[in-house]
């Protein structure tokens, strides 16, 4: 059995292609909990994409800094998972401050984060605390398909771009942000 077995990387190639395709000069790609080849296999993961892939650290373009982490509150036994409470500040102490994009998997808590309204918020707390901050101006994620769209606090602009619905239906996009505008 090849040691890639269990993972599909040709879902990985496909979003490659799709994404190369896109009139986008720079890409930036960031996991998340479905993403497990790039939890046990970083280096053959990474190797498919045409991107730039953040997964606890940063970069900048065109004098705009990124930072991405695809990591999320515990949820059954998906990838890049970490319980909740204390042990998600070790991940979003790594938050540079003055970052102008902030792009996780999940979202924070409270903001954008209920399968449907009035349901439980379901995001981090740890992460919305790391947020208020570091006061990025955007902060980009998704994870919570049922938060879809886009939220302001007059600091941080925050976009639940959620693609699927909970069904796993197509959503419209939640919006465009100009990296100008940043």
């Amino acid at each position: 059995m090849p040691a890639t077995s269990g993972f599909d990387l040709e879902v990985i190639a496909s979003f490659n292609r799709w994404l190369r395709k896109q009139p986008f000069k720079q890409r930036i790609v960031c996991a998340g909990n479905h993403d497990r080849a790039f939890e046990c296999m970083p280096e053959i993961a990474r190797g498919l994409l045409d991107a730039t892939y953040l997964e606890n650290d940063g970069t900048t373009i065109d004098g705009v800094s990124f930072w991405g982490s695809p990591y999320t509150p515990e949820f059954m036994n998906w990838a890049f998972m970490y319980p909740r409470g204390g042990a998600a500040k070790h991940y979003w102490d790594q938050i540079p401050e003055g970052i102008d994009v902030l792009i996780t998997h999940g979202p924070p808590h409270g903001i954008l984060d209920q399968v449907a309204p009035g349901s439980a918020h379901l995001g981090c707390e740890e992460l919305i605390s790391a947020v208020e901050a570091k006061k990025p101006k955007v902060h980009i994620f998704g994870h919570i398909h049922g938060g879809a769209g886009m939220f302001e606090n007059g600091v941080t602009k925050f976009v639940n771009a959620a693609y699927l619905n909970e069904r796993y239906k197509p959503l419209e996009p939640a919006g465009k942000i100009r990296i100008v505008d940043l």
